[in-house]
């Protein structure tokens, strides 16, 4: 037989396109649609719905940027179409573009009762199946006019389109056809077969028969369709593809459990008020396809997008909730948001999955075992310990599949965390959390999965995600017939529950990766948006303050504990922590907002936490010095107060050659006439922390222009060419302290260096005014230390990276996450690097040259970046910035020193003599992260602590202001631990042996 395969493709491409696809509506006739347009923010729906309107045609602009628009749509079903199936066809004026980044709209009944969404892949209401004819149409239509930001087709170009303020009020869109239409279902149905057929057909090997077997019965479809008459003949061109869409699935075929999704990102390209009319656009159509489909499970994540439309969408609410308890509508992944989860805090990551799985317990009575981030930008290590003490021991990502140098060795694989726990956790190897049900996505997920021979399921996501949409009816007819399809994956709707179920049944003993799941991509969302990181990390500052000194005061003083203030601020910081909010890759309304925010969230935690610390001093005049930290500092218990002299700091004395010498006995630091730290000088351990002919508190300024994602990538090659910044303005002295200023470019940075009397510690304050573009700011200190790996501060605990470049894993990992310290050492002697609000940093390592002959360990803090995209004036402004160099420190103590710069004392005048601590611990190795009271409001106290050097330890946790008759071990929602044994409680103290990072969590009931 001729070779005519081309051929038949070639044709089924365009008799599809060109005759089948547009018989699916074979008679149409235009609805009469009128336009009313809100000046400002978007209106409540029953002002929406009575606005008034003017006439509006097919081919007419509307929508200026970020804009609303009510379109009123009546019209008439003909008589002639009594019995036939109508829908109405309603084109806002989509693009090309997929949906969730352009117009999309929300389409009510008068009365106001949601119908269903519109994007431009589902843009049909069904009106009568059958049709009675003389059926009245009347809608009205909340549709928004988000622009599209690469609507000129160039990816990350710089645009002011990102901030209402800016954007202008040119009309983004043209109304498209807008009619009531006859659905032929028959052809519908060719259509997806010969989609499904077509699809798979071009993944088989050219050389098995089953391609070819195919290719006949498409064929001799095509054959069957008379192009005069294509509603005519479509059922005799389905009967040709009958039989071959009856084979079955080999047993051995990969099985694919698809779950219905709509990944909406809580804030990105849109603002987060958009987002919560993405939400209910979504939710609409998704409870009314549910309806439509029974097989149909669809899953969505994020406890705060259930809350929005609780709040502003009741009545979709109320759909999801009836189809949440029918089994078919699941909530996923028991966290607030989909977070980041490398820079939030110990405390902040836990209360993701507290608020998360709360809210699904109130409001469903579900309890999640996965945790769900499909597209969060990699995974600390601390966070499986996390995950299994919230209640949850599974994990759901795909992300890590963008990694661009080296290949997850795994699909499906346990994770273990620093403290050796260890969760299930599943890749899909469809590699997309979009998956829109193609032949191509579902033969390379069969294709790519890695556990082959050992196992046979994967998970696909599927719906069009990020700006919203979820799964359209063509992804579930495609699905039905890919249930057990010869060639293909077998294809199932499944919950993500029984999902992973199913998978661990098959794989009990899957291979084992130990340690962060770091992503190799997206690495510069470690700093861009400094305001935005500075703002959490103070939030998540303030909030240990105000739940530690409100619990002492209600236990102490009787002062009213404030649960609604602190649970809404937590919810408030939670949402911020969304994986494009605080990673800095959202549009500059976000930001904007968000720094807005975290002042706000800022005031209302001082407030709470000066009316508690005034409760606790009570009235006079005398000071008391208030140690939020959990360690004591000169004389100051952790977690108590007491009266205290003032740290102060060492005059600064003239160098010979210039700049100025700071010694306190402990340690001696020199700076050079250019302003820079050439020597740290150790006392007790006569040791030099500074390398030998270099410079610390060295900036390095360095171009920054990615491949591609600007706001989120920095490419390795940025290395090779910057600039150390050396030129000095002014050098002199301030008080206590050195004052350095520079300028350089269109910026300016001024410092001021100092000692303080008693510690071995250098405080670094940079204050930079930024307006450079496309340019990285680095912080060096080369460190005369030969470390092969180093601590990097993670969630209740740290991490520990090579600084070698063995493989390309290591070679990868040129930028990194840490929280507040960094510490490099070797045996016997360390350094660390403090900071109270950066996150990147980079480490490297070099030998030197000559009869020296050491090891230099430069460790760079990863300051300011100035990408345009998507937000152009990115950090363009005033920062500061607090690091601290810490030469002879363990890992304790760079803990120590950590949590000092990150929770600074305060001074309140009173007449009490001092606070004792509410809680105390006798091993500075186990830190206290927590002091609250119980979220039941019952009034037991909860605290949690961890230990922090990675060693075991043992230590006695001692309560102050009640007696503790005993202490339950609870799960991060002060629920008791199944199965655990009760501390023994001796002498008003908790007894606690803790295994290496281990955190753990005591409820502490009072009479």
């Amino acid at each position: 037989m001729h070779d005519d395969r081309k051929l038949v493709e070639a044709r089924l491409e365009r008799v599809l396109n060109e005759r089948v696809r547009p018989a699916v509506h074979p008679a149409t006739t235009p609805l009469t649609v009128e336009i009313w347009s809100t000046a400002d923010e978007p209106v409540p729906v029953a002002e929406g719905l009575v606005a008034p309107t003017r006439p509006i045609v097919t081919g007419a602009p509307w929508g200026a940027p970020w804009g609303t628009s009510w379109f009123e749509v009546t019209g008439e079903v003909p008589a002639e179409w009594a019995g036939r199936t109508v829908e109405a066809v309603l084109d806002l004026g989509f693009t090309p573009r997929t949906p969730g980044f352009q117009c999309e709209g929300l389409v009510h009944e008068p009365d106001g009762t949601p119908v269903k969404g519109l994007h431009p892949r589902n843009n049909y209401v069904r009106v009568g199946a059958p049709a009675a004819g003389g059926e009245r149409i009347h809608w009205r239509i909340e549709a928004a006019s988000n622009p599209d930001l690469e609507a000129d087709g160039v990816p990350f170009r710089p645009t002011l389109l990102g901030d209402r303020a800016t954007a202008g009020d040119a009309p983004q869109y043209v109304l498209g056809d807008m009619v009531l239409a006859v659905f032929d279902e028959t052809v519908w149905n060719l259509v997806m077969d010969l989609e499904v057929l077509g699809e798979l057909m071009a993944e088989l090997p050219v050389d098995g028969a089953r391609r070819w077997e195919l290719l006949r019965a498409v064929s001799r479809a095509l054959d069957a369709i008379d192009l005069g008459d294509v509603n005519g003949t479509a059922q005799a061109a389905r009967d040709e593809l009958a039989e071959v869409l009856a084979a079955p699935a080999s047993p051995a075929a990969h099985r694919i459990s698809a779950v219905g999704h709509a990944h909406i990102d809580s804030a990105w390209l849109w603002p987060l008020r958009e987002t919560v009319r993405k939400v209910a656009r979504t939710t609409a159509n998704m409870t009314r396809l549910l309806e439509d489909e029974p097989d149909f499970v669809f899953a969505m994540s994020q406890a705060q997008q259930f809350a929005w439309i609780k709040e502003h969408r009741p009545e979709v609410y109320a759909r999801v909730k009836k189809a949440v308890a029918d089994g078919r509508f699941v909530p996923a992944g028991g966290m607030w948001v989909e977070s980041d989860t490398n820079m939030p805090g110990s405390e902040a990551m836990a209360r993701q999955f507290v608020h998360g799985k709360r809210f699904f317990l109130e409001e469903f009575g579900i309890e999640n075992d996965e945790a769900w981030l499909p597209d969060t930008f990699g995974f600390a290590a601390g966070l499986p310990q996390i995950i299994k003490a919230a209640g949850s021991d599974r994990l759901l990502t795909q992300k890590i599949s963008w990694s661009r140098t080296n290949s997850f060795p795994h699909h499906t694989f346990h994770w273990e965390g620093i403290d050796g726990t260890r969760i299930f956790t599943h890749f899909p190897p469809v590699d997309s959390y979009n998956c829109e049900m193609t032949g191509a996505q579902l033969a390379h997920a069969a294709r790519n999965f890695k556990e082959k021979g050992v196992a046979r399921r994967s998970l696909a996501p599927v719906g069009y995600g990020d700006g919203g949409g979820g799964t359209t009816r063509e992804m579930v007819a495609k699905a039905a017939r890919l249930r057990s399809l010869e060639g293909a994956p077998r294809v199932q709707w499944e919950s993500p529950a029984d999902f992973f179920e199913k998978a661990e049944a098959e794989y009990p003993d899957p291979p084992v990766w130990v340690g962060e799941l770091y992503l190799e991509l997206h690495r510069a969302t470690l700093t861009s948006q400094a305001q935005t990181k500075r703002g959490n990390r103070r939030s998540e500052s303030l909030l240990t303050e105000a739940e530690l000194w409100a619990a002492t005061a209600a236990v102490r003083a009787g002062v009213r504990y404030p649960y609604e203030e602190l649970d809404r601020i937590w919810k408030t910081v939670l949402l911020h922590q969304f994986h494009d909010i605080l990673p800095g890759s959202s549009i500059a309304w976000v930001h904007r907002e968000a720094r807005e925010t975290y002042a706000r969230v800022a005031e209302e935690l001082e407030g709470i936490i000066e009316g508690a610390q005034r409760a606790l001093a009570g009235a006079g005049t005398g000071e008391l010095v208030f140690n939020s930290a959990p360690h004591a500092r000169r004389g100051v218990p952790a977690g108590g107060a007491s009266a205290a002299a003032d740290e102060g700091g060492v005059a600064p004395v003239p160098r010979d050659g210039g700049g100025y010498l700071l010694d306190n006995g402990l340690l001696r630091v020199e700076i050079d006439a250019r302003g820079l730290v050439v020597s740290a000088y150790d006392h007790a351990a006569d040791r030099e922390a500074i390398a030998p002919g270099q410079a610390a508190n060295l900036l390095q300024l360095h171009p920054d222009f990615p491949n591609q994602w600007d706001a989120w990538d920095v490419d390795a090659f940025y290395r090779n060419t910057g600039s150390d910044l050396t030129d000095v303005a002014v050098l002199g002295v301030e008080g206590t302290s050195v004052r350095i200023v520079r300028a350089f470019g269109e910026s300016r940075v001024s410092q001021l260096l100092s000692v303080p009397k008693d510690t071995k510690r250098l405080d670094i304050d940079t204050e930079v005014d930024w307006h450079e573009t496309e340019r990285f700011l680095k912080l060096a200190f080369p460190l005369d230390v030969k470390a092969d790996r180093y601590a990097s501060e993670t969630q209740y605990g740290h991490v520990h990276r090579p600084t070698h470049q063995n493989t390309s894993w290591e070679w990868a990992k040129f930028e990194a996450c840490n929280h507040r310290f960094v510490q490099v050492d070797e045996p016997g002697w360390g350094v660390a690097i403090v900071n109270d609000a950066t996150y990147g940093h980079d480490v490297t390592r070099a030998v030197r040259t000559g009869a020296d002959a050491g090891t230099t360990t430069t460790v760079r803090a990863s300051l300011l970046r100035a990408p345009r995209y998507p937000d152009p004036e990115t950090d363009q402004g005033v920062h500061r910035f607090h690091h601290a160099l810490v030469p002879g420190a363990t890992v304790g103590d760079a803990v120590r020193e950590g949590y000092r710069a990150n929770l600074p004392e305060r001074r309140v005048t009173g007449g009490a003599a001092g606070v004792a601590p509410l809680v105390g611990v006798d091993n500075d190795a186990v830190v206290v992260s927590a002091v609250k009271l119980a979220d039941d409001r019952s009034g037991d106290l909860v605290v949690r602590l961890y230990e922090a050097g990675g060693a075991r330890a043992r230590a006695t946790v001692r309560v102050d202001g009640f007696a503790a008759g005993h202490a339950v071990l609870t799960d991060l929602l002060e629920r008791p631990l199944p199965g655990a044994e009760r501390p023994v409680v001796a002498d008003g103290g908790v007894a606690l042996a803790l295994r290496p990072f281990q955190m753990v969590t005591l409820r502490l009931p009072r009479a």
